[in-house]
């Protein structure tokens, strides 16, 4: 389908088509790339996220289903806000930015990453999917900023505070796949010794630009789900919900 530039169907419909000897050498050449471990997503350049169909590239973490409960975790809540202000922090390929600009036309989301390149990324997605704009009026409803977690935000303005943030422990490194340690951006991966040591960052960043009775959201992992617990202590309204596999994926709670 990649190197065709075709969709499954005219696959199936066409079991006739022979390549051409370039589209052959093409084809060896990202069989090749995939041996070396290189992730598919990367070697097409593109990942379905909530529907979506995101450019990536080795900047950028690739999108999981799993971050689709984070989009799942937040959208009840900021439909019952009328024009909600949300801020993706780590945004990365924008992926949870531009799903919940896609359910949420009347919000006003603020996309953050200290990469570059990452934003870059972001930006692009956001202008291929036509979500940089409100339709109705043209206003401008999804702003991307290089910032470290929060800085030059406004405090005390945000309704949500989301995030995929670096939840991996340099101890788990031996049970991460090998591609993902070998080719995506470790410092969209991994955190620190414990895990923990962004997000200890960003619990009190998030409580500082929430409104009071805001909501921080933030994908997790089981081995830090209790760790994370305890940093929410003072939080109201402190949840944990599992993933299609019961593994502790989402962490959300309330600013008091």
């Amino acid at each position: 389908m990649f190197v065709l530039a075709c969709d499954r169907a005219y696959l199936y419909a066409h079991p006739e088509r022979e390549l051409t000897a370039e589209e052959q050498s093409r084809y060896q050449e990202t069989l090749a790339q995939r041996a070396q471990g290189v992730p598919a997503q990367y070697i097409t350049g593109h990942q379905e996220f909530w529907g979506l169909d995101l450019i990536v590239s080795p900047a950028v973490l690739i999108p999981r289903p799993e971050t689709e409960h984070v989009i799942e975790t937040v959208l009840p809540m900021a439909k019952a806000i009328e024009h909600p202000r949300i801020a993706d922090v780590g945004t990365g390929s924008g992926a949870i930015a531009l799903a919940l600009a896609k359910e949420l036309p009347d919000a006003e989301i603020h996309a953050t990453d200290n990469c570059p390149a990452a934003l870059e990324i972001a930006e692009a997605n956001a202008a291929r999917l036509q979500l940089e704009f409100r339709m109705s009026d043209q206003n401008r409803r999804l702003f991307f900023h290089d910032t470290d977690l929060l800085a030059g935000l406004a405090p005390q303005s945000f309704d949500f505070v989301v995030s995929n943030p670096p939840y991996v422990s340099q101890s788990e490194e031996d049970q991460v796949q090998l591609e993902v340690r070998k080719f995506e951006p470790r410092g969209a991966v991994f955190a620190g010794p414990s895990g923990l040591e962004v997000i200890e960052r960003l619990i009190p960043a998030a409580h500082t630009f929430l409104k009071a009775g805001g909501y921080l959201v933030m994908e997790i992992s089981g081995t830090i789900a209790e760790g994370v617990r305890g940093l929410l202590s003072s939080w109201q309204e402190t949840r944990i919900t599992p993933d299609l596999q019961g593994i502790p994926r989402v962490a959300c709670a309330r600013k008091p």
